[in-house]
């Protein structure tokens, strides 16, 4: 029998493309002061990365599928911990950018490929609940990065991000190195060529529930990123540090273990991952008319802490059963489909800053989540919405 992997090895590889991403956020002040930029470009960065990790997403999870899972991982690692030592010595803000989207694309072999490995390894009745462990980590790791990253921006400035990215880097490296099996299944036949990625691209765009799922994964990543977006702002203008602004990362870690427990209880009790999505969108949407009615106050954490319980029950759910139509396939259907929602989340944080306004941004997309959650319900199982229930 063949063995499964550390799920300890895969909830590391999941969270490190988001830790990686808000431990550098509390530096952009820093960063901007020390390459003589204005703050708004300094910020572009986080347009950048979206931009850069999706466009690597495509690129490792078709690597996946050529070159087998583990080497697609390790080359992956190898360019992220290349560009990270590249940021460490630049000495212009140009150069800056450029490695901070080669690491976003080195990065995403985090996502996609981890992915491609637990959808190789584990049953479909299994997925959720190993993606409910997945969820702990990623809606963790904001909150993990952003502590992080404030206690070393405080004491050491922008460089203090810098070489603790690149030591992540390389232990990254290392433990993919030793403990990572190959586990693409050798009698499932791999993406051939350019035509087969377009047919396969093809059927995909023609899938609705693949669209309704990459929407959803975009809804509740913008709503947990819009905070991580505005709070700092938020804080400072209500006289707190960004110490104190990254300390509030424990409250909403607190909420992620809860949404996980319940999660696994909801799972136990043969609740529809379905059934469980709307959940988690209906709770949103009731953290979101929270923020809103309290405005500018950091009495707000209350409501986005059932944001982020909500992110923790919807996306293990959605990430299990996306793609079980494409297990032949699975490496580069992943790419696709986290191309889709990852262009949608870069586009979509570009109006989230211009908006200016979270409890706003989370009353829109926690709406938007709860139709398309019901619409799923109905549609993804066959079901018939008009039927009357006995």
């Amino acid at each position: 029998m063949k063995s499964k992997p550390s799920i300890g090895l895969m909830v590391v590889l999941m969270m490190f493309p988001q830790i990686i991403e808000t431990i550098y956020s509390p530096a952009l002040p820093a960063i901007a002061q020390g390459f003589g930029v204005p703050m708004a470009l300094a910020g572009e960065t986080l347009s950048i990365y979206f931009l850069a990790f999706a466009f690597g997403v495509v690129g490792w999870g078709i690597a996946a599928d050529k070159l087998g899972r583990r080497k697609a991982m390790l080359a992956g690692l190898a360019v992220y911990a290349f560009a990270t030592i590249g940021a460490l010595y630049a000495d212009n803000f140009t150069w800056l950018l450029a490695m901070r989207a080669l690491s976003a694309f080195g990065a995403a072999v985090g996502s996609v490929v981890t992915q491609t490995i637990l959808r190789d390894s584990f049953s479909k009745q299994e997925l959720s609940t190993v993606f409910s462990y997945m969820g702990i980590g990623i809606a963790i790791s904001p909150a993990l990065g952003l502590l992080i990253g404030s206690v070393l921006a405080s004491r050491y400035s922008y460089h203090g991000v810098f070489v603790l990215l690149a030591m992540l880097a390389l232990m990254l490296l290392l433990l993919s190195l030793r403990y990572l099996k190959e586990t693409q299944p050798k009698k499932v036949p791999t993406v051939a060529g350019s035509q087969t990625l377009l047919s396969l691209a093809g059927r995909m765009i023609k899938d609705a529930a693949i669209w309704r799922s990459a929407v959803v994964v975009c809804g509740f990543n913008i709503m947990l990123f819009s905070y991580y977006l505005h709070g700092p702002f938020l804080f400072a203008k209500l006289g707190f540090s960004s110490m104190q602004f990254g300390l509030s990362g424990l409250v909403l870690a607190s909420a992620t273990i809860v949404g996980s427990q319940v999660n696994k209880h909801l799972l136990r009790t043969k609740r529809k991952p379905t059934q469980i999505i709307q959940l988690a969108s209906w709770l949103s949407l009731l953290g979101a008319i929270g923020v809103y009615i309290l405005g500018e106050s950091v009495l707000i954490l209350l409501p986005i802490m059932l944001v982020v319980i909500g992110f923790s029950l919807a996306i293990p759910n959605v990430l299990a059963g996306a793609l079980h139509a494409y297990q032949a396939q699975v490496g580069s259907a992943g790419a696709l489909f986290g191309l889709s929602y990852y262009l949608m989340i870069g586009f979509a944080m570009t109006l989230v800053a211009k908006m200016g306004d979270l409890g706003l941004v989370l009353l829109i997309v926690s709406l938007m989540m709860v139709v398309i959650s019901a619409i799923n319900h109905c549609s993804v199982r066959g079901e018939n919405c008009n039927k009357p229930k006995a």
